[in-house]
């Protein structure tokens, strides 16, 4: 599966019809798309949680969030109750509602869901989505992803820390970090060890651990319409993807040896 984020970890990136009346995720691109030599800085873990919770707040401020009493939140609510934590780092969701399809989850256990991927997915395969992007945060490849975008696009301007206190970010920065990250990619290696922590951790909580290859079945359906074009950005995700048909096989050998019913 591919991140919005890592820190962000990205899923997809597709967009529906513009016509619809819901706005498009909001990342804002960087004013200035000069190259600059990255200056070295050394970030601390407190303030390398400093600008995740300075990202997550500005996205969470520029994109439409769900209500507590909208069906979406109510729904993503009923949907990860229990989902309390991973490796002792608090989980907390949100819905955008947005036209793109897609979701991430930040080093912080922040998880957004966009309201059109809710639109096409089931309960099943949305806790897929939800278990594989918790295993990149467990596993410390959103943080690490997150270090790397940093320090090549938003930092690219020569910002350092004062006093041990993080400088804080431009609108521009905040831009050209989020493109970085969007551009970023895990391993095969870390996306095979997020399905399997995905798979351990929803059958821990109480959840159907069937849902990583449903999930997975969606994803292989979406990729299957839209063809042959290589240069769709589904397409161009996958590329760098391990197999999906050898996830689902993976993932459905696993649940069925265990004895566990496919909802």
């Amino acid at each position: 599966m591919n991140r919005i984020f890592t820190a962000c970890a990205v899923l997809l990136l597709c967009t529906l019809s513009a016509e619809q009346s819901i706005a498009q995720f909001n990342l804002k691109k960087a004013v200035s798309g000069a190259s600059k030599t990255v200056q070295a800085v050394t970030l601390t873990d407190e303030q390398m949680a400093a600008y995740v919770k300075e990202y997550i707040d500005w996205m969470d401020k520029n994109n439409k969030v769900c209500t507590e009493d909208d069906p979406y939140t109510v729904r993503l609510k009923k949907l990860t109750e229990g989902l309390t934590d991973v490796e002792g780092i608090p989980l907390n969701f949100k819905v955008y509602h947005v036209t793109d399809v897609n979701a991430f989850a930040c080093a912080d256990g922040s998880v957004r869901v966009f309201s059109s991927l809710m639109d096409i997915m089931s309960d099943e395969e949305l806790l897929g989505v939800i278990g594989h992007e918790v295993g990149h945060v467990a596993h410390k490849d959103s943080k690490k992803g997150f270090r790397t975008a940093l320090l090549t696009s938003a930092l690219k301007d020569g910002i350092s820390s004062k006093g041990g206190k993080a400088a804080a970010l431009t609108e521009s920065q905040l831009g050209s970090l989020g493109e970085a990250l969007i551009n970023a990619n895990y391993s095969q290696k870390q996306e095979r060890e997020a399905d399997d922590y995905g798979y351990e951790f929803l059958k821990k909580t109480g959840k159907n651990p069937w849902a990583m290859a449903l999930s997975f079945h969606k994803l292989k359906q979406m990729q299957e319409e839209a063809g042959a074009n290589k240069s769709s950005k589904l397409n161009q995700l996958f590329s760098t993807h391990p197999d999906l048909d050898a996830r689902i096989k993976r993932m459905e050998e696993r649940a069925t040896s265990e004895g566990i019913a496919k909802p």
